[in-house]
């Protein structure tokens, strides 16, 4: 296993709820004010939550870094083993072509 996979694994899981808590929340801001037209408070919450203001003024910006930064890793990381799979997998149908 190499390091990109690695390291892959082991933020996936940190990073999961808080990214989708926030594809959720914001979703749900913008179809339920956009399509249903639900109200001012359900919108605060859903921002609130999304924003991560429940953790308080001086936690926002230390959260939304990190997860940021987590983000970028991730991706990061996916690329260089997406990378890895396709160099791996044009040399299995070398040796797949020169067997048949």
């Amino acid at each position: 296993m190499n390091n990109a996979r690695k390291l892959h694994r082991k933020i996936a899981p940190i990073l999961f709820l808080p990214l989708l808590l926030s594809a959720l929340t914001g979703l749900a801001y913008r179809i339920g004010r956009s399509w249903f037209g639900l109200s001012d408070k359900f919108g605060d919450f859903m921002m609130l939550i999304h924003e991560a203001r429940y953790l308080g003024k001086p936690l926002v910006p230390v959260y939304v870094l990190l997860t940021g930064l987590g983000l970028a890793v991730m991706i990061a990381t996916g690329l260089v083993m997406l990378q890895n799979n396709k160099q791996s997998m044009s040399k299995l149908t070398l040796v797949c072509c020169i067997v048949f």
